[in-house]
């Protein structure tokens, strides 16, 4: 397998990873400028070329996949018998730099309703390195003609047609996925808050809406629903930045979009 397709298979598996590169050498080494290692918790996929440098590289890229926010590192190595090595001795007499970049798992987004508004978020969260899941009951609003707009997506875009109940596509949405509602039919907003404050492995929630919508939905969470007060909390509504107040798709979809990123740097902070 490539190092391209080793890669992308741990991203589609939403797995992470640290690429592991010859940045330069120096005299003789095994493996030239440019060759590449891509390393996953349990396996390997290309080489730099055997031997200590290869066995340090990945041991000290699962030490990077361990840690919470990783960061790129230049690693040098002396290849000579003079050396203490970890994993035996290399005598080529050169010197090796190798670069390890983290693989990080990409974020995970999903729009139920991709109407007026939910399209134009689409098209402005495309531009995002994440995995984007569009939800909607109607087929003809997730047909290729219309999704056009997102041919050159830099995000990995899905979509899930839900004719009846489009709550059941929560549980199959990736750990941590930010849940994005404003769907047509209140009743089907309401349905899926109540379904996405049942599904513990989500990200934020947020709701599209008035105060008025919000005041009902949140008696009906508590009443029929039996969510307390802490639960009911996690949904966020309205959704977007408060001092942008026009009421176009294009310019709600960006005051959402920019308020989504804002949640994002928190929590990588």
């Amino acid at each position: 397998m490539t190092w391209i397709a080793a890669v992308a298979r741990l991203r589609a598996r939403r797995e992470p990873g640290v690429l592991v590169t010859v940045a330069a050498v120096r005299g003789h080494a095994p493996r030239d400028a440019g060759a590449k290692l891509v390393v996953g918790r349990t396996g390997t996929w290309g080489s730099i070329g055997g031997g200590n440098v290869e066995a340090v590289a990945i041991d000290r890229a699962r030490e990077m996949i361990a840690t919470l926010k990783p960061e790129p590192e230049l690693m040098e190595f002396a290849l000579n018998d003079k050396v203490t090595n970890q994993h035996g001795v290399q005598c080529c007499g050169g010197q090796v730099s190798v670069l390890l970049e983290p693989l990080p798992v990409v974020r995970a987004v999903a729009i139920f309703g991709v109407g007026h508004v939910g399209l134009e978020l689409a098209r402005v969260l495309a531009r995002q390195d994440l995995d984007l899941h569009l939800v909607d009951s109607r087929s003809d609003l997730l047909s290729k003609e219309r999704l056009d707009v997102l041919a050159d997506a830099v995000a990995q875009v899905h979509t899930h047609h839900t004719p009846l109940l489009p709550e059941e596509v929560l549980e199959e949405m990736p750990h941590g996925t930010h849940v994005l509602i404003m769907t047509h039919d209140h009743a089907e907003d309401a349905a899926l808050c109540d379904a996405a404050l049942r599904t513990p492995h989500l990200g934020s929630i947020g709701l599209i809406g008035s105060a008025a919508k919000w005041a009902r939905f949140r008696k009906r969470l508590s009443e029929e629903g039996g969510h307390d007060n802490a639960a009911i909390h996690r949904i966020k509504t309205p959704i977007g930045l408060a001092d942008i107040t026009g009421k176009e798709p294009a310019t709600i979809a960006v005051s959402v979009a920019a308020d989504l990123l804002r949640t994002f740097e928190a929590d990588a902070t």
